[in-house]
């Protein structure tokens, strides 16, 4: 196993379903008419941890804290939890009050319901812009003191790809600060390339990930959706064929490629890495 202290492994507690680029899924209209898969994907993902003794964060949607608190209390007895807002929206598709509200609500609720404060956040896509800036200091306001929202390229739903390196940071705005763990990448060609999390990771062999991984010696932030993993989920109807390649690509073997990633690589939570950084030698990033 390799014994880096900088590989952080976090999951978007979401359903199969919750998809931001299909108009069917993409608001919770028809959400309660979907098979339900949420508890055992989530188990799967437990045996997964527990196989190899890892900890991760998990980030959690509102939505399903609302109808299922008895999973979020058993997320939350074993490992730390983070919000990915109340109804999984995009960020840019969103007003300041109503991003602020969203994220606000989610954490009223997955306080009320583990009785332990929340101080992390993800955004639905990574869909923050540098149009949408603003979200750094609503997230500061409510109490988030981690982010783990910057995808430092360019990317569907948002994206930052002038952002200086997939590094830890602090980023400041209208002096406000907040840490921030963006998404890893790995220059290939001289173009930055995602591999540690969602399609990406279901889609690349594992060779490469590992291969990416260790050229990124100090820090890799790995993201995996429960869904990612279940093999037997049914294909959504209606979905165009690009979105069914990039749902459904990878899933047979991608329970098997994350518990070797896990064996090869050495994984802690946001909390650990937290402890771990000195964030006052760190990148500041004004935007």
């Amino acid at each position: 196993m390799n014994d880096r202290i900088m590989n952080i492994l976090t999951f978007d507690v979401e359903e199969w379903f919750h998809l931001l680029d299909f108009d069917a899924t993409r608001t919770e209209d028809k959400w309660d008419t979907y098979e339900v898969r949420i508890h055992d994907n989530v188990d799967r993902v437990f045996r997964i941890l527990e196989e190899t003794d890892t900890k991760a964060t998990f980030f959690i949607i509102g939505w399903v804290a609302k109808k299922y608190p008895e999973l979020v209390r058993k997320i939350a007895d074993k490992y730390e939890i983070g919000s990915h807002t109340m109804t999984h929206q995009l960020v840019w598709q969103q007003s300041k009050n109503e991003f602020r509200n969203d994220v606000d609500s989610s954490i009223k609720l997955l306080q009320d319901i583990t009785g332990k404060p929340v101080k992390y956040f993800r955004a639905p896509g990574f869909s923050i812009r540098e149009s949408e800036a603003w979200a750094f200091d609503i997230m500061a306001d409510l109490g988030i003191e981690i982010d783990c929202s910057v995808f430092p390229a360019a990317h569907a739903h948002g994206g930052l790809p002038q952002y200086p390196a997939p590094v830890p940071t602090i980023i400041e705005h209208n002096g406000v600060r907040i840490k921030e763990l963006p998404i890893s990448t790995c220059n290939v060609m001289g173009k930055p390339i995602i591999f540690s999390g969602g399609g990406y990771f279901r889609l690349l062999p594992y060779g490469a990930i590992r291969k990416m991984t260790l050229q990124n010696p100090d820090y890799t932030l790995a993201y995996i959706h429960p869904r990612d993993l279940d093999a037997g989920q049914p294909m959504l109807e209606g979905l165009p064929l690009t979105r069914k390649f990039k749902s459904y690509v990878g899933l047979k073997g991608a329970e098997n490629k994350l518990r070797r990633y896990l064996t090869d690589f050495r994984f802690v939570d946001v909390a650990e890495a937290d402890k771990t950084i000195d964030w006052n030698s760190v990148p500041v990033v004004k935007l």
